[in-house]
């Protein structure tokens, strides 16, 4: 990636974050809910694909991520956590800025350090199979982020507060991410 771009999921409306820019173009996944900020240096992306009839693929869409969530427990381990990393197994968690940043909320195999959210995963399922994708922050601007949604300054400032305290990163390069993932799923 050569240069920023915010990542909108695939229900998100463009209205709910700010004016594109020559310097951050604005487009759309086709999976997810909130946006992610995309930056060289700073997150990892990573897509998996699981085709249909794949021993790792699940009917079930909730449990669908476990195992990927599995995978980057391990990396996220190896690469120096800094704490407790859990797989979460649950349902959906919303919080009052899920809906318009991704890392604001908590889906089933998305991977957090010590309670705060380090993997996120979202995925795009057809007949043919499961696309999975997946962000890693390699260091995270929890302001940075929080401008780029449309709210009145006093609920940036609040959105802003409440991503410092719940995302983490993974002190590594993007190279070193993906290299740790593959590693990971052939030990599947």
């Amino acid at each position: 990636m050569e240069r920023p771009a915010l990542v909108l999921g695939s229900t998100q409306s463009p209205d709910t974050v700010t004016a594109p820019s020559a310097a951050l173009e604005v487009v759309r996944r086709r999976s997810g809910g909130g946006a992610v900020l995309v930056e060289p240096g700073r997150l990892a992306w990573v897509e998996v694909v699981v085709p249909a009839g794949d021993p790792l693929w699940h009917h079930d869409v909730g449990r669908a991520s476990w195992w990927l969530g599995d995978a980057w427990a391990q990396v996220v381990a190896e690469l120096g956590s800094g704490g407790a990393v859990a797989v979460h197994r649950g349902a959906m968690v919303s919080s009052l800025w899920s809906a318009r940043v991704c890392f604001a909320g908590l889906g089933p195999g998305e991977v957090t350090v010590e309670g705060r959210k380090v993997v996120g995963i979202s995925q795009r399922r057809t007949r043919a199979g499961a696309l999975f994708q997946c962000a890693v922050p390699l260091a995270f601007d929890a302001g940075a982020m929080a401008e780029r949604v449309r709210l009145v300054p006093a609920d940036r400032a609040g959105l802003a507060a409440y991503l410092q305290d719940t995302v983490a990163v993974v002190p590594a390069t993007e190279d070193a991410v993906a290299d740790g993932l593959v590693r990971a799923l052939k030990n599947l």
